[in-house]
C-alpha cells in the first residue's frame, strides 16, 4: 500500500519519516472552510477536506497503481473559546502571543486515513484528533517583540513554533509533543495499527 501525505508542511513530512522510510507528498490546493461548532469536530473536518481534495487529485490524474492510503492532517491552537490562527502582522503576531502568555492553551490536531484502492474508491475511512495541552511562560513585551523580529511566527497557527526559538518560553506540556510540532506520531501509530497494518 502506497502512503500519501496530503499537506506540504516540512514538519509534517520529517515527522510522518518516523512511521515511514518511503511516502509520496501531494499538496491539497484547496481552501479548508468548516463551521465551527467545537475544536476536535472542526479541525477533523478540516482535515477530510485536505485528504478528499488529494484523493480528487490522483483520481483526476489515474496516478496511482496501487492501493494506497492517504493522510490528511491539521493543526490548530484553542486559546479562551478562539481558534487563532496564522498572524497577519507584526501587531497581530503581538496580540495573538500577548493572550497566550502566563496561560496554558490547548492545541489540537484532526486527522483523516483514507485507504482507497487502485481503481480510485475509497475503501474505508478513519478520523481521530489528539488534544496537548500548552503552558507558556509569562513575556515580557521586550520578550515578544524580540520573538516577533526573528520572523518565526508568521507562518505558524498561534504565532509560535514549539520546537522553534519559542521553545525557551513554553513552561510545560500535557500529551503529545509531536502534535503540537503538526502531527500527532503515537495516535497515528496507533490508528495504522488497529485499522491499517499492512501499511506499516
Amino acid at each position: 500500500m502506497q502512503v500519501v501525505l496530503a499537506s506540504a508542511s516540512p514538519r509534517r513530512k520529517e515527522l510522518l519519516h518516523l512511521l515511514f522510510d518511503n511516502f509520496s507528498i501531494i499538496t491539497p490546493d484547496c481552501e479548508e472552510k468548516a463551521e465551527f461548532l467545537c475544536p476536535d469536530r472542526f479541525v477533523q473536518e478540516l482535515s477530510r477536506q485536505k485528504a478528499d481534495h488529494v484523493f480528487e487529485k490522483i483520481k483526476a490524474q489515474s496516478a496511482l497503481k496501487e492501493d494506497y492510503l492517504i493522510i490528511g492532517c491539521d493543526t490548530i491552537v484553542y486559546n479562551e473559546g478562539k481558534v487563532l490562527g496564522k498572524p497577519r502582522s507584526p501587531q497581530h503576531a503581538y496580540e495573538m502571543i500577548s493572550s497566550l502568555s502566563g496561560k496554558s492553551h490547548q492545541v489540537y490536531s484532526g486527522v483523516t486515513l483514507l485507504h482507497c484502492s487502485k481503481e480510485n474508491e475509497i475503501l474505508k475511512q478513519v478520523q481521530f484528533h489528539s488534544c496537548t495541552v500548552v503552558s507558556v511562560a509569562t513575556l515580557s513585551a521586550s520578550e515578544i517583540d524580540d520573538y516577533i523580529a526573528t520572523k518565526e511566527p508568521y507562518d505558524k497557527a498561534g504565532g509560535y513554533a514549539i520546537q522553534g526559538l519559542f521553545a525557551k518560553h513554553i513552561s510545560g506540556i500535557e500529551g503529545d509533543y509531536f502534535n503540537v510540532v503538526g502531527l500527532p506520531v503515537h495516535a497515528l501509530y496507533g490508528a495504522l495499527v488497529n485499522n491499517f497494518p499492512s501499511a506499516l
